[in-house]
């Protein structure tokens, strides 16, 4: 049935929204909507327990994503890895403005960029109260992903992140 009906996610699945982070189709509901019809997907939020309804047209607008593949993990790591960085660019305002879209684009990718960043700039000078906010948001973030597409618990991750960013 390939007609506009079709979902990509079933009851069940796990997904990432972007700066919420994890969380599950725990339902798929019709609402009508100025005599219209529409799809909505229910969300549940996994470390809040908010629940989100997206409408099933507008997935890819908000950035709705699945949990990346063993291939994309393998990336997430060779970037957290990455020591050829060059961090002294821009004004402190500007960087932070940076991490905050890279941390909102929901990207596995570039929210392990900003944890790589922010942990390689803690070597060289304390980190401000934002910048340690943002540091624990996309941890966070990416520990919940990595757990889930990885099936192991999330304080493995910790552990692999922590080694990968010791002194």
């Amino acid at each position: 049935m390939g007609d506009a009906t079709e979902t990509e996610f079933d009851v069940g699945d796990k997904a990432v929204y972007p700066a919420q982070g994890v969380a599950e189709v725990v339902g798929i509901d019709t609402k009508e909507i100025m005599d219209n019809e529409q799809q909505f997907y229910v969300l549940r939020v996994l470390d809040s327990d908010k629940k989100i309804m997206i409408p099933v047209d507008n997935v890819d607008n908000v950035g709705l994503r699945r949990i990346i593949n063993d291939r994309e993990v393998e990336e997430v790591y060779d970037i957290m890895r990455e020591r050829d960085v060059d961090l002294n660019t821009q004004t402190w305002n500007r960087r932070y403005r940076a991490y905050v879209e890279k941390i909102q684009t929901g990207s596995a990718f570039e929210i392990a960029e900003v944890l790589r960043d922010l942990h390689l700039l803690e070597f060289e000078k304390s980190l401000s109260f934002g910048e340690r906010k943002m540091l624990d948001t996309a941890e966070r973030l990416l520990v919940q992903e990595l757990a889930i597409a990885k099936s192991v618990p999330e304080d493995e991750i910790l552990e692999e992140i922590d080694h990968i960013f010791a002194g």
